[in-house]
């Protein structure tokens, strides 16, 4: 599960810290969330990883996206839901959270047109349109047919 946080104009975005095992990890930014627990809930599990990475306790509105794409040897699938708060993200201080400050380089309102922002399908539409909009759009990245 993934957050998409949106402010005058601007995404939340963090930029993971490198990882020897990933060279590409830390090297562009992402929206907040990670994964699931067994059996938890896909709006708790965001307001877990949302607390744990922000320390900030989300608003968690509607599904925008889902995306499947492959990863090593397995598949994966992401959602992501727009969090509404997007105020309370402003000063995000990662020393006071319990995994942020572990996980993250640094995490900031960015502008996704001028950013390498994962997954780039964040960077093709304009996101206050889609917001706007509502409901989800699936992004695949590969074709089964």
């Amino acid at each position: 599960m993934r957050a998409i946080v949106f402010h005058d104009g601007k995404m939340l975005a963090a930029r993971l810290k490198k990882d020897p095992k990933d060279p590409e990890k830390g090297t562009y930014w992402c929206t907040p969330g990670g994964g699931l627990d067994d059996g938890e809930p896909l709006r708790d599990g965001l307001r877990r990883e949302m607390l744990e990475e922000t320390g900030i306790e989300p608003v968690i509105g509607d599904l925008l996206y889902v995306q499947q794409f492959p990863y090593g040897e397995r598949e994966y699938l992401e959602f992501f839901f727009h969090v509404t708060n997007a105020q309370d993200y402003l000063n995000i201080d990662l020393s006071k959270t319990t995994h942020g400050h572990l996980e993250i380089d640094e995490i900031a309102f960015i502008d996704v047109a001028t950013s390498y922002v994962l997954p780039a399908f964040l960077t093709e539409e304009p996101l206050g349109t889609r917001l706007q909009s509502g409901g989800a759009t699936v992004f695949s990245y590969f074709d089964k047919s």
